[in-house]
């Protein structure tokens, strides 16, 4: 395996790099954050379970996914969330997604999260072949967008 995982309470010092990827993949749009207002939310102590990953190949930054609190502003009731997945284009189709998603629900599992969630509008077909389930459409700034959950816990 030439890839590792590490984590953003273990290297704070990734937080601008996992900042600049996000705002450029998701929030680049009148209204979306600075990457200096990533950084910070980033960085915030965590309100329960919460960490960002990042993903090294050959010891190079190649990707980044993160569990938060809250994702989706019309679904204020669900938490938490599977987030700003990301891969660099240089380093995508080697699995780094899937190795990600996995770090997430790992950490999730282990802080005893019985329900997680996400939303795409692009990969549900990624998130469906690693077990999630569809479970609807919701409106994210006027675009549809599903909504998808994977269950880790037996009493759910």
């Amino acid at each position: 395996m030439t890839s590792t995982i590490v984590t953003i309470s273990d290297r704070p010092d990734l937080a601008p790099l996992v900042a600049r990827w996000r705002v450029e993949a998701f929030f680049n749009h009148p209204g979306g954050y600075t990457v200096e207002e990533m950084t910070a939310l980033i960085l915030e102590p965590p309100r329960g379970p919460k960490e960002t990953f990042v993903l090294f190949d050959h010891g190079r930054p190649a990707g980044t996914a993160a569990l938060i609190r809250s994702d989706l502003d019309s679904r204020p009731d669900l938490t938490p969330w599977l987030a700003g997945l990301f891969v660099e284009p240089a380093f995508r189709r080697r699995g780094h997604a899937t190795q990600l998603i996995r770090k997430v629900e790992a950490f999730a599992r282990a802080s005893a999260v019985p329900v997680l969630w996400l939303y795409t509008s692009t990969a549900e077909t990624l998130y469906a072949r690693l077990g999630w389930q569809r479970v609807g459409t919701e409106d994210e700034r006027g675009e549809q967008v599903v909504l998808m959950r994977r269950t880790l816990s037996a009493h759910h």
